[in-house]
């Protein structure tokens, strides 16, 4: 199987967390019928998403988010073969970060687009890197 990384951003219309749950809900459902992984960082002016997995549903997903009225401005942002998973054990896991990456201001001014994708990508395996070590000390702790 040829796996494929894809990385992008857009900007919520109408962020509410309620709908942010039915979004991810769904996106959980699908992405394992489809052997899609990955990390959802949102907040109310901006979604950061990297999906990973067969290239073909990892293609299919992303046109679908495409054609979804919840999203707009939706960028491409990283795009490329993968031979091994970075988030092997998630669905699609879901990271609500109130400061991250850009300020909203820099949102605003495009930073989020005109920046190099190996700053966003940068960003996302830092946290997902942070998520990771966090839950595997809480399971630590938990057995000790």
């Amino acid at each position: 199987m040829h796996l494929k990384t894809l990385a992008y951003v857009s900007r919520p219309l109408g962020y509410d967390p309620q709908q942010l749950d039915d979004i991810l809900q769904t996106a959980r459902a699908r992405n394992g019928a489809l052997g899609i992984t990955g990390l959802l960082v949102s907040r109310w002016d901006l979604f950061a998403q990297i999906l990973e997995g067969p290239a073909a549903a990892v293609d299919a997903v992303f046109a679908s988010i495409g054609r979804d009225h919840r999203h707009v401005q939706v960028t491409l942002r990283h795009e490329a073969p993968a031979d091994r998973r970075l988030f092997a054990d998630w669905t699609m896991h879901d990271e609500r970060v109130p400061a991250w990456l850009w300020s909203h201001d820099e949102v605003l001014a495009g930073r989020h687009v005109s920046d190099p994708p190996d700053v966003l990508m940068a960003g996302l395996l830092r946290l997902a890197a942070g998520r990771a070590t966090a839950g595997a000390a809480s399971a630590a702790a938990a057995r000790a």
